[in-house]
């Protein structure tokens, strides 16, 4: 058995204060009696003795007293067990919304792809923490939170085109996602984790400095690299959602996008700048981020805290009521017995004083 307010069981001796009250009052009543004559004289006036009843009203006072504060401790006791997901993970998605996500080499497009496997990521990792960082030219951020639906809800109500500023500013993207993780006073206890998913490299900044940084404050930032070397076009997607045709350039050629030989490195040096991170290349359909997911979901069962704990009940009702009942029969005895209270409460009825001249005659021999 467990306590959840353990503090109230040192309230508990407040019970011995309450008899020691009672012992007094008792000792006073006595010297009260004597200081009012003789104390045989006093007793003998008495219909009856107070004394065993005013002991056991005591008794029930105290008892209740001790019961009331120990159920107040809010005994707990064990009926089962229950699999606590690991709390202690917060997981930063950083998340490429430039045109070229518009890509169809992964059906039915990159975005689209990234964004339903980055929700079924949220949905299967219980327990853990989430922020999201979405960006083109600039980014914008959702802090970290454990409702994992809203990130998701976030991440899927964007598109390319909502993005102000065209671009794939990667340096600025793990810079915000790092401060986000800077702001909650919680993150540092905890194991912290940036996914970058995308699909181009940064030609601005240089994001595998700003991802040293996250590494040497235990940071671990995954890369799932979208594309390759081979060129894919661009659509041209219009408001309602719909492909209208092919991004071109001012000559009418077609526009495609690919990763160089650069960016692939960049990419890579990204994810190895921090412990553990890994860089998964996109193939076969497949964004790769549900291998990623996988990763976590073993790490999250095994060195990430997932535990099995006992889950306790309440029982604090069970000594309440019974201090409730004490005080109910405590109220019910009184000083005096119920035969003389019943006595003193119904006197014998004095006859009028014409009928009583007239019983008198009757008894008047003749």
């Amino acid at each position: 058995m467990i306590f959840g307010a353990p503090v109230f069981l040192f309230c508990t001796a407040l019970a011995a204060l309450v008899a020691l009250l009672l012992a007094l009052g008792a000792v006073y009543r006595r010297r009260a009696a004597q200081a009012f004559g003789d104390l045989e004289r006093v007793e003998a006036l008495r219909t009856s003795d107070p004394s065993v009843r005013r002991a056991w009203k005591a008794v029930l006072l105290v008892m209740a007293t001790a019961l009331a504060f120990f159920a107040a401790a809010r005994p707990q006791y064990g009926k089962g067990t229950r699999l606590v997901p690991a709390t202690n993970v917060d997981v930063v998605l950083v998340l490429d919304y430039s045109k070229s996500m518009y890509a169809r080499d992964v059906e039915p497009s990159r975005i689209f792809r990234a964004k339903v496997e980055v929700a079924r990521l949220v949905k299967e990792l219980e327990g853990a923490r989430f922020a999201a960082v979405a960006f083109a030219g600039e980014p914008m951020g959702f802090p970290l939170t454990a409702d994992g639906a809203a990130v998701a809800q976030f991440l899927r109500q964007l598109d390319p085109n909502d993005m102000p500023i065209g671009g794939t500013a990667i340096a600025r993207a793990l810079t915000l996602a790092r401060d986000l993780l800077k702001r909650d006073p919680k993150s540092s206890e905890h194991k912290r984790i940036v996914l970058l998913v995308t699909d181009g490299e940064d030609l601005e900044g240089d994001p595998a400095s700003v991802a040293r940084q996250l590494g040497a404050e235990g940071t671990t930032v995954h890369v799932v690299q979208i594309g390759g070397r081979t060129p894919e076009r661009i659509p041209e997607v219009g408001e309602d959602g719909r492909v209208v045709g092919f991004r071109t350039d001012r000559n009418g050629k077609p526009l495609t996008t690919a990763l160089t030989v650069h960016g692939e490195k960049q990419l890579a040096s990204i994810a190895t700048s921090t412990p553990g991170g890994e860089i998964i290349v996109a193939e076969k359909g497949t964004t790769g981020i549900d291998r990623i997911a996988a990763d976590l979901r073993k790490q999250m069962k095994s060195e990430l805290a997932e535990k099995i704990e006992t889950v306790y009940a309440d029982v604090y009702y069970y000594p309440l009521g019974l201090a409730i009942l004490l005080l109910v029969a405590e109220a019910l005895i009184t000083d005096a017995p119920l035969r003389i209270l019943r006595r003193r409460a119904a006197p014998k009825p004095i006859a009028p004083s014409g009928e009583r001249k007239r019983k008198e005659a009757r008894r008047v021999p003749a």
